[in-house]
Order: structure tokens, then C-alpha cells, then sequence
């Protein structure tokens, strides 16, 4: 693992010549264990807010973090037998515990990999395999999930469980089960973290898996820090130890985009939801807790909204919404302007650890009628995040606002190559990564002069039909637009003369009366008339992958198997 996280791409390094002048700066190497004790030391005073639904919240102070990570090494060390690189898995809500986890694991010098709770049964038991997970740390309340898992997971030797749940499940696991407070008491507070080299694995993730199996990504310490630095940055999210940040977006979710290495740079409190996702939990705890800035995928606003409409709280604090995932309609921008919440776009993968854009508008924009059109962009590349587009032959395309391709990323903290090949080794597939070592990353758009990227679509959801593209988020955008429409996908379904045509899928509000023919006549006045779909279907709710995103992929195959009850028009 060590050996597979320090794989650099030739384009990446340069060996400088041999009379070369060397610095005089010291060789301090950048390591997640310096994030911790700066947090804990400098800042210990802010503090990790756990929601328990009930009753006071759990408060744990960043110096109560420090202590407890410590103590939490020296358990996965002396009784655990956790060395080098061992793998450590997560399966846990957003919660202080799994805070403290996510510092102590990579601070001894092992891998920390954050298991996505939401991937169906037969993908997780895959990665944890893949992986080679030696112990898993869990949440009592995800225990009904992980034990039909154990049987199927002989790698994993030990599973640690924090919180209230049913231990019974795990009787008869050929791995140990150990209790989380139990492991911990009595531990030192303090640790000798290692001097690791920080091109060491630091934390895995895996993608989504949409198309074929997971592929896992091997966050460096280098590159966490660097990543952590640049999220705190004034033009990306610009947090600082007056904040308080609810954290929705799920820790499993590329190191819940970065806050908790972030924030314990900054001092920014958390607020951590547990399992408490539904939108009037959340409600309640913005209420109560009174956060400044939140982060999460366009799913969760969309229900919250819903759920302030229908009751309305005072969320005053909230000021500063970040929303990346996948793009965030304008109607659902314009709304929470409307609350005073003001969202703002960013971009990102798993590759990207994820943070490859963010829409602050330029300082001439500010408080002009370009301003909002710069929002609705996925936005600015930041200082470490190199861009480019190719087009269809390969062609490299300008920064005009105009040529559409696929983007194309390289930087510290992008992945060079994906982890454990069938020969073990990091490997890079060519649908990935181009032959001098850029990230593909799938996805379609244009990059305007001053470097704010558009997306207008994903390369595998983009709609070819008659030898023009037609961009499926541009349709879904104005769809959602409309007072009836809770949500839209549109997807490319077969057409004999066009070869693909757009059908439209819509989840209608409550009450909701449009028919298929008004919401064609209102999408007529907003694209080109021979984009309009022809065809149309109410469905319940749309598809989700794991991660919050529409999954297309399921809509196109209820298409193809005739699940679906379609209109044509």
C-alpha cells in the first residue's frame, strides 16, 4: 500500500539536475497527525456537535478529539495488532467518533477507508475484500447491516462498535467483536505519532460503481493536507473559527469533501447529523444549533426546502450553502436565496479528493446581472487544479465558453491511478487517464476564458441524436423550474430516425395538476424546439446512487424492459 501510494505519474515529477541550487527550508513532511495536534492544541476549545434526536446534543471538544484519538491508536495497536498499513474500515455516520477515527488511523501510520453505508450488500463485501480490511469500526445502529456481511468478509479479523444498537447480529462472527469505550478506557491521551513520509496512504475511498466494480482511490497525507488548505482558502469556503459547518454530506463521501482535516486546520465547530438525514431533523438542528455554512448534494436541499415551505423555521444562521454532487438546478438556487441562504456550486469526484471547482463569482461581477449566471457555473478551477478539454478525436479545445469536451484534471491532489489491479498493483485504465497521466473525468462541459467550468453534461448521459448533443441537466434544469415538478431526469432512449431522443421522467409535487403537454409548452419557451422530448413518464421518485446523484442508468433500463408507463407527444 505504502509503495502503491507514492506511484507519480511521470508528468508529476522532475529530478532536479545535479547543479541544481537546493532550498534552505526544512523538509517538514505534511502529515494528517500535524492537522490533528494543530486542531487539538490551537483550537481545542471548538468543538464536534453530534445530533442524537433526542435530549442535548453530544458536544466533544477538538482537545477531547485529540485525547480520545490517541487513545483510540494505542487500542488498534496493542490490542488490536494494527501495524503499518493495515487497513481500518468505517462504517458510521457522520459522528465524533468517527472523527476521531479519521485522525488516529492515519496518524499511527495505518489506512483509514470509509465504507459507504448505502452501496448495496454484494458491492461492500467486494471492497472489503478488495481492501483487505483487517478491522472494521461500526456504528450500533448499522450493526442489522454489517453482520449477513460477516460471513462473507473473512479478511476482517476484529469489529469495534460504537452506540446503541443489537449486538446479537454478530453472534456466531468469526471475527472478535470488541465495544468502542471499552477499547479506549483507560488508554493514554497522549501518542507518539510516527514521522511518516507523506507520500505515505493516508485514507481510501471507492468510487460509486456505477459502471463495472468500485475502483479504489488512495489519498496520500501530501495530498490531504494540501486538499484541507485549500478548501479553507478565502475563495473556496472560507471558513474560519467563528463558523459552525453542519456537515451533511456523509463522511464515506470522499472524506466528507474534505471538512474534517479542513476544519480542525481552522477551527470551524461541526455539526454532525448521525442518522438524523430527514429534512425535519435537519430543520431542527439548524434551529437549534444555529451553523453558518452547510454542505451537501442538491437531494438533501431539495427536501429541506420542501420541508421549510411546509413549515418554516428560523435558519437564519445559515448563511453559506455549499452544493456539489451533481449541479444544482436554478430554481432551488434561487430559493434559498429567497431564505437568505446563498449556495454555491462546486464540482469534484472521488478522484479529486474532491475539490476541482468552486463558483465564487469575480470581484467585477459582485452585485452586477452577471453575478447569478457565474453562480450557476460549477465554478473556478483553484491554484494546485490544472484543466483542459478534449474533444471528441482527442483535440485539445480552447477556453472560449463555447467548445464543449471532456474535462481533463491533473494536480497534487488528484489521483494518478486507481488502487490494487489483478496483479495487486495501482493500475490506470485508459478510459481513465490519459497516456501522459491527466485524470479523465467523465464529464462534459466548457471552460470560459477566466476559468469557470460549465458542465452541461455527463459523457455517458449525453443525449446524441440526429449528429447534435443535447445536454440532459440543461433539459432536467428547466424542468425543475416548474411549480409542479419536484424533480426530473432525462435520458437517451433509442429513436429509429434520430438514433437517440430525450425521454423525460418527472416526480410531480403533491397536489400538482400539469399534464405532459404544459410542461412541454414550458419547456418550449426555455431550449431549442428540437430538443423538446417527445416522450414523457411520471415516476414516484427518481433513482439515487449512493451518493445522492440520479442514476440513469436504472431509468434507461425500466425503459428498455418496458417498466415504465410512457406518453409519446
Amino acid at each position: 500500500m505504502a509503495a502503491e501510494s507514492a506511484h507519480r505519474s511521470p508528468t508529476f515529477s522532475a529530478k532536479p539536475p545535479e547543479a541544481a541550487v537546493l532550498s534552505t527550508m526544512q523538509d517538514v513532511p505534511l502529515l494528517i497527525s500535524r492537522i490533528l495536534t494543530h486542531g487539538s492544541t490551537i483550537h481545542g476549545g471548538s468543538q464536534v456537535i453530534t445530533w442524537t434526536g433526542e435530549g442535548a446534543p453530544q458536544r466533544r471538544s477538538f482537545a477531547e478529539i485529540g485525547s480520545r484519538a490517541a487513545q483510540l491508536a494505542h487500542a488498534l495497536h496493542d490490542d488490536l495488532g494494527v501495524r503499518g498499513d493495515d487497513r481500518v474500515a468505517t462504517l458510521m455516520w457522520n459522528n465524533a467518533e468517527h472523527v476521531e477515527a479519521y485522525f488516529a488511523v492515519p496518524s499511527m501510520g495505518a489506512v483509514l477507508h470509509t465504507l459507504n453505508l448505502r452501496l448495496p450488500a454484494n458491492q461492500l463485501a467486494w471492497i472489503v475484500g478488495h481492501a483487505s480490511d483487517r478491522v472494521i469500526i461500526a456504528n450500533g445502529s448499522l450493526l442489522p447491516l454489517l453482520g449477513p456481511l460477516l460471513p462473507h468478509l473473512p479478511g476482517v479479523e476484529h469489529v469495534v462498535v460504537s452506540g446503541p444498537g443489537d449486538r446479537s447480529v454478530l453472534e456466531g462472527a468469526s471475527a472478535r467483536v470488541h465495544e468502542y469505550e471499552e477499547l479506549l478506557a483507560g488508554k493514554p491521551t497522549t501518542y507518539d505519532w510516527p514521522e511518516l513520509d507523506e507520500l505515505q496512504a493516508a485514507a481510501m475511498c471507492y468510487t460509486s460503481g456505477t459502471t463495472g466494480d468500485p475502483k479504489g482511490v488512495v489519498y496520500s497525507h501530501r495530498s490531504v493536507y494540501l486538499h484541507s488548505m485549500q478548501v479553507n482558502m478565502a475563495q473556496s469556503m472560507g471558513l474560519t473559527d467563528a463558523d459552525t459547518s453542519l456537515v451533511v454530506v456523509p463522511q464515506f463521501h470522499v472524506n466528507a469533501w474534505g471538512l474534517p482535516h479542513a476544519t480542525f486546520m481552522t477551527g470551524v465547530n461541526m455539526l454532525m447529523p448521525d442518522r438524523f438525514l430527514q429534512p425535519g431533523p435537519l430543520a431542527e438542528m439548524i434551529e437549534a444549533e444555529r451553523p453558518t455554512h452547510a454542505a451537501a448534494v442538491p437531494t438533501i436541499w431539495q427536501g429541506l426546502l420542501a420541508e421549510l415551505t411546509a413549515k418554516p423555521r428560523d435558519v437564519s444562521s445559515l448563511t453559506q450553502v455549499t452544493i456539489g454532487g451533481s449541479a444544482c438546478p436554478p430554481a432551488l438556487m434561487a430559493a434559498f436565496d429567497e431564505l437568505g441562504m446563498r449556495v454555491c456550486h462546486a464540482w469534484g469526484m472521488t478522484e479529486t479528493s474532491p475539490l476541482g471547482t468552486i463558483a465564487r463569482p469575480p470581484a467585477h461581477a459582485v452585485g452586477t446581472d452577471e453575478e447569478f449566471a457565474y453562480r450557476l457555473t460549477q465554478g473556478r478551477f483553484p491554484a494546485g487544479v490544472e484543466a483542459r478539454l478534449s474533444g471528441p478525436g482527442g483535440e485539445r479545445l480552447p477556453w472560449d465558453g463555447e467548445s464543449a469536451g471532456e474535462l481533463e484534471v491533473r494536480g497534487p491532489w488528484i489521483a494518478g491511478a486507481y488502487f490494487g489491479g489483478t496483479d495487486g498493483e495501482a493500475f490506470r485504465p485508459e478510459d481513465k487517464f490519459s497516456a501522459d497521466g491527466w485524470l479523465k473525468t467523465g464529464d462534459v462541459g466548457t471552460i470560459s476564458h477566466d476559468g469557470f467550468l460549465t458542465l452541461t453534461d455527463r459523457a455517458k448521459d449525453v443525449i446524441k441524436s440526429g449528429g447534435e448533443w443535447i445536454s440532459s441537466v440543461d433539459l432536467e434544469n428547466a424542468l425543475m423550474a416548474h411549480p409542479d415538478v419536484a424533480e426530473a431526469a432525462v435520458v437517451a432512449v433509442p429513436d429509429d430516425k434520430w438514433g437517440e431522443r430525450p425521454l423525460a421522467t418527472v416526480v410531480l409535487k403533491e397536489g400538482a395538476t400539469a399534464d405532459f403537454e404544459t410542461l412541454r409548452a414550458f419547456l418550449a419557451e426555455r431550449v431549442a424546439k428540437w430538443q423538446l422530448p417527445e416522450r414523457w413518464t411520471v415516476i414516484p421518485a427518481v433513482p439515487k446512487t449512493s451518493v445522492g446523484k440520479f442514476d440513469k442508468k436504472v431509468i434507461r433500463k425500466q425503459y428498455a424492459s418496458g417498466e415504465l408507463d410512457v406518453t409519446q407527444i
